[in-house]
């Protein structure tokens, strides 16, 4: 096994990861298994409790050396082979209080696995001060100079800048942080991060990790990266625009829905249209809001009536659900395509509830007749580790689900979960009587975990996250739905049997991180 540990300096969201997924894309077009693992200073025995605009108190996990190392082992493929390369993000900055414990394990770690085994990325950044233009490297020695003191030595440094790095200044960088002016890669400010890629394949990082690790890596070209340089300049010449309202009650910070936003542009980049999000607050759409803020309840209601489509993400708490419930009735009316998630499905069924069957209680847990219940495992009187969490199967009960067919007429999918409420099954009947259809239940009919409005262009919701499965050359499907849907495309894709030609197509269907083999036959997801 081979490992690459991708660290950060001098600031936080300087790009770790997008470094280390671009790495792992580059290794996988070589035709090698990989791996990834994330590790966050800010751990909690159950972090999901806590709100995306908190930091978390940092609680350490025991042997954190055998347990990457158990983990690495883990595959991620669908043809079940061992990893041969395991990328690992260690998040924050060194220097931080909180990542000492893991540096220090790291240090030890490179030891445990032997150096021909080991590789360390360095991001850093390099600074140029508008006054001067000039790179500036001393945030970066400094950096290096750091995390040399704490026992890990630099195989890469990768410098983050606006604009590619001089020569002499890469060269003063190799000098006085001891390495060779090769093994400084620039990454500088480009159109799209899917270029960032291509960026590092093109400084010879292939050709180092061949050298350095050893990797069984043929030099030949590679039809992955090939397909990836397509989606790159395809996002560079997109004209026609899709917008999205986004629903939801942290819309202050866009991170807080980062899987979501990444999985939109996925699906936007798919149909060849540049995606712009409109965040709307849930709460601005409330009567309250209109009483106390006017002004802010027009503004939210007018991005609302201007998008394209409707997305309800997950979420948790009752503050803002009335909004979100407003916006929900809204593109049910208006026929506006609307994708619910998590919390989002909830809702959109207690919408229903509210206004096709007048249970005006339907979120109220005193409610004689409740449409959202407790899962029978979970504990109330305990918030903490007690959620539904992980891949769970869905099995499609529909031949005629729109959604069924998105996923390329699978009678089931595994997605993941993260919940602790659901849809109470014993109202089943009831809503299907009206149009509100349960096209997809778990394995035993228990629990409902996707909802289709009939005689409605796509009114779709799914109590799993399918966005945390999304991948550039493989969009999430209920996603892909949602903005093929917001174009006005969906049903000329659907009646062409979700097939087109590869010329216009770069997607991938497989979840295979060795995909050369399987890009022969693409039929999804894009139009022309």
């Amino acid at each position: 096994m081979k490992y690459i540990l991708v660290t950060g300096g001098v600031i936080s969201g300087i790009g770790k990861g997008i470094i280390a997924s671009s790495v792992g894309t580059i290794l996988k077009s070589c035709g090698l298994h990989v791996t990834a693992i994330k590790i966050d200073p800010y751990i909690n025995i159950d972090a999901g409790t806590f709100s995306p605009y908190e930091h978390v108190v940092p609680h350490i996990t025991d042997a954190i050396q055998e347990w990457v190392m158990r983990q690495a082992k883990v595959s991620v493929d669908d043809d079940g082979v061992e990893p041969q390369v395991c990328v690992i993000e260690l998040g924050g900055t060194v220097g931080d209080i909180e990542s000492m414990p893991f540096i220090e394990a790291f240090r030890q770690f490179q030891f445990k696995v032997k150096r021909e085994n080991f590789c360390n990325i360095h991001v850093s950044l390099v600074p140029q001060p508008s006054t001067t233009g000039e790179q500036k490297t001393k945030p970066t020695q400094n950096s290096v100079r750091e995390l040399r003191g704490l026992g890990l030595s630099p195989d890469l440094i990768v410098c983050r800048c606006s604009t590619p790095l001089d020569t002499a200044v890469k060269e003063k960088i190799s000098m006085f942080c001891h390495v060779e002016p090769e093994q400084v890669i620039c990454i500088h400010d480009v159109s799209s991060i899917y270029r960032v890629p291509l960026l590092l394949e093109d400084q010879g990082m292939v050709e180092y990790f061949c050298r350095r690790l050893d990797l069984p890596i043929e030099m030949r070209p590679r039809r992955m990266l090939t397909k990836w340089k397509e989606m790159s300049d395809r996002s560079d010449r997109l004209l026609e625009h899709t917008s999205i309202a986004l629903v939801g009650k942290y819309t202050k910070f866009s991170d807080s829905y980062a899987s979501v936003i990444k999985a939109l542009e996925h699906s936007a980049l798919a149909i060849n249209h540049k995606l712009e999000v409109k965040y709307i607050d849930s709460a601005d759409l409330e009567q309250s809001t209109q009483q106390e803020e006017p002004v802010k309840y027009h503004e939210a209601w007018q991005k609302l009536c201007s998008a394209d489509g409707v997305l309800v993400p997950g979420g948790f708490g009752v503050r803002g659900t009335e909004g979100k419930i407003q916006a929900i009735n809204w593109a049910r009316k208006q026929k506006k395509p609307f994708l619910g998630v998590c919390l989002g499905m909830q809702l959109a069924v207690c919408e229903f509830a509210r206004n096709i069957m007048l249970n005006e209680k339907s979120f109220d847990p005193e409610t004689k007749h409740p449409v959202v219940i407790d899962m029978p495992e979970h504990n109330p009187g305990q918030m903490g580790g007690t959620m539904r969490l992980g891949k769970r199967r869905t099995i499609f009960k529909s031949n005629s689900s729109i959604l069924r067919k998105l996923y390329g007429d699978a009678d089931h999918v595994d997605e993941r979960h993260r919940h602790r409420f659901e849809v109470n099954p014993e109202l089943k009947h009831h809503f299907e009587k009206k149009g509100l259809h349960f096209v997809g239940q778990d394995t035993e009919g228990q629990r409902m975990e996707v909802i289709e409005l009939e005689d409605h262009a796509y009114f779709v919701g799914v109590q799993y996250h399918p966005e945390f499965t999304s991948r550039p050359i493989k969009p999430s499907p209920p996603y892909f739905g949602l903005l093929l849907a917001a174009a006005g495309k969906l049903q000329s894709y659907l009646l062409k049997g979700c097939r087109l030609s590869p010329r216009d197509t770069y997607s991938d269907r497989s979840g295979s991180s060795s995909p050369d083999s399987e890009l022969s036959e693409l039929k999804f997801p894009s139009v022309s």
